[in-house]
């Protein structure tokens, strides 16, 4: 049996206004149907309707991962220093984590995440093959230091996530419980009712040989991601340029300097060489015959080879009618952060002549000790001619061949994706969405285990590293997702397994007789244990409590009013406004038992 939620005395306040600094829909109907409220920037109060939301979606996501028999277990979320420092991300969070110091001058942060936690947990009971496999969970409270909060739930400074652990004596036990994992996480989001695409992506500061992300598809998403007509999706960040052909370079002329004054910028270029150079085959130049070389600032970490973090310019070759992406580009270098290079690093490399830089200067071409890195993006082919600086103030290069003037220290992902681009698998042109990340799944492999000593004695009595495999989930930002993309402009419109309750009954009017009748209704659907939320205020109007109910969200709503007054009716509705009926009081938890069985299936 349960016990309804009567508003005369829940704890909650409903909102006519969106508050004025909520950007995302999510936002404003959480904090105006009184299911959250604001602390700080990023940092939110969780009332009781919105805490049954979250309970409930953590009992689902409890039910599928203990289903594939994971255990539970709770970590603190204030961590020493030392575990995080032996996998160096106490450096490689940067900016992002919150370090304080107790009163001993000790170090401490508020745990972003607890992979060292659960791999030192391991360490500490485990020591033979026999114990494993075992993967353990907890669902938790995170803390990162976003620089800029936004989107209410969906990017905080303080979080509810869900993590797992897998831990297996070999790499085939590893994959097999990431694929056990995985399969759970799909279950999760269709229970959810949640649109979900499994995304490849890059492993970034966390590691190891393989991840993917579950996003949920909708406009306000942060992340971009990449569909393949064969229905497979990257995110851009992790999206691999198929191998462009090599070109037959036999027939290019020899590489030739040419004077280029005032010409810096692309079209500067272009203009002026159609101007001056007028191509022999007739056709007019473009920025796709120009190679722009960018510069870019490396932001390393401290690691075996320095004691304190350090910087690093690299050059990177880019056809002339792409932009870098940033984040595309740093994904490659992670853990690394990139920026573009400032003037003090241009000042401290004479070499680069800005506006005229070329691929001269750095790389293997280069004899220079202490030459700069130079890469090349993954869209240019082996044996392509190119027009580009020839590190001299307004000199250029014409012809310069990739692989017979110049060589690369390697091939990055540097450039912008866009529509038209080939898909990876080769099944034809790309199209992009955007996307909310509600989880992600990767194959740690070794990281943790080798570099905080995780190993145990194998069948032949060797001390092997144990394999590990890491599993996310955010919670409060699934719970955030379900309500951008649960609702209409009323309001709120929960699925029927996670509402704050099943049914919203509302008593109207000042006759008695529909009080009475709602408390019956309300006492045959607590027997049935059928959760409810009784709208039981005497002095509010009919208008003012409509228009909470379907604000709050809850899936059925039933209205006791002048119709049972005068006919013995009671209207029951789904959220949507849907499925109207006028049903005899008597009959109205029967009906509204076997519409939400209905709902439930």
């Amino acid at each position: 049996m349960t016990t309804a939620l009567r508003m005369s005395t829940l704890f909650l306040r409903t909102l006519r206004e969106d508050p004025a600094d909520a950007d995302v829909d999510s936002a404003k109907l959480l904090q105006r149907a009184g299911y959250i409220r604001k602390a700080a920037p990023g940092i939110w109060t969780w009332l009781p309707l919105g805490l049954s939301v979250l309970n409930k979606i953590e009992e689902i996501i409890r039910e599928e991962i203990n289903g594939i028999g994971a255990q539970e277990v709770h970590f603190p979320a204030l961590l020493p220093r030392e575990p995080y420092e032996a996998t160096h991300r106490w450096e490689e969070y940067g900016d992002n984590i919150f370090r304080l110091k107790d009163r001993h001058e000790s170090d401490y942060l508020l745990a972003p995440t607890h992979e060292e936690m659960f791999t030192l947990l391991v360490k500490d009971m485990y020591s033979s093959y026999k114990d494993l496999p075992v993967t353990l969970y907890q669902i938790q409270t995170k803390y990162r230091d976003e620089f800029r909060p936004r989107a209410g739930l969906i990017r905080g400074r303080e979080f509810i996530m869900k993590d797992a652990y897998s831990f297996t004596v070999d790499e085939e036990g590893m994959r097999q419980a990431y694929m056990d994992e995985r399969g759970a996480y799909e279950r999760i989001f269709q229970r959810l009712d949640l649109k979900y695409v499994p995304v490849f992506a890059m492993s970034g500061p966390m590691g190891g040989s393989a991840s993917e992300e579950f996003l949920a598809p909708m406009p306000i998403g942060e992340d971009t991601f990449a569909l393949a007509p064969s229905g497979k999706a990257w995110n851009v960040e992790a999206l691999h340029t198929p191998e462009v052909e090599p070109v037959d370079a036999s027939a290019t002329p020899a590489a030739t300097k040419r004077a280029t004054p005032n010409a810096r910028t692309i079209d500067e270029m272009v203009a002026f060489a159609n101007a001056e150079y007028p191509r022999e085959d007739g056709r007019d130049w473009a920025a796709t015959d120009i190679l722009k070389n960018v510069v870019v600032a490396v932001k390393h970490a401290e690691d075996d080879e320095h004691d304190e973090p350090w910087r690093e310019l690299v050059v990177v070759g880019i056809p002339g009618d792409r932009t870098i992406d940033m984040k595309r580009l740093e994904a490659q270098f992670a853990p690394a952060e990139i920026e573009e290079a400032t003037e003090e690093d241009f000042k401290a490399h004479p070499e680069l002549v800005q506006g005229y830089i070329g691929p001269m200067a750095f790389g293997p071409q280069n004899d220079g000790d202490d030459a700069l890195r130079y890469l090349i993006d993954a869209h240019v082919a082996r044996g392509s001619a190119w027009f580009t600086g020839a590190d001299e103030v307004d000199v250029d290069y014409y012809d310069l061949v990739y692989g017979r003037d110049f060589e690369a220290d390697g091939v990055v992902e540097a450039v912008e994706v866009r529509d038209g681009d080939m898909s990876p698998d080769g099944s034809g042109p790309l199209s992009f969405e955007r996307g909310v990340e509600i989880g992600q799944v990767f194959q740690l492999g070794l990281k943790y285990s080798e570099a905080l000593g995780l190993k145990v004695l194998d069948q032949n009595g060797k001390t092997v590293p144990v394999w590990m495999g890491c599993y996310g989930i955010g919670v409060s930002r699934v719970l955030a997702c379900i309500a951008e993309t649960h609702h209409d402009d009323r309001g709120l419109a929960w699925p029927a397994n996670i509402a704050p309750a099943q049914v919203h009954i509302v008593a109207t009017g000042k006759d008695a007789q529909a009080f009475e009748a709602a408390e019956t209704l309300v006492a045959e659907l607590e027997g049935r244990g059928i959760e409810v939320i009784f709208d039981d205020r005497k002095k509010v109007s009919p208008g003012v409590k409509f228009k909470d109910a379907e604000l709050i969200g809850v899936p059925i709503i039933a209205v006791a009013g002048r119709d049972t007054v005068n006919n013995g009716t009671i209207e029951v509705r789904d959220r949507n406004g849907e499925n109207n009926q006028a049903v005899p009081a008597e009959s109205a938890a029967q009906v509204i038992a076997d519409r939400l069985e209905a709902m439930l299936k």
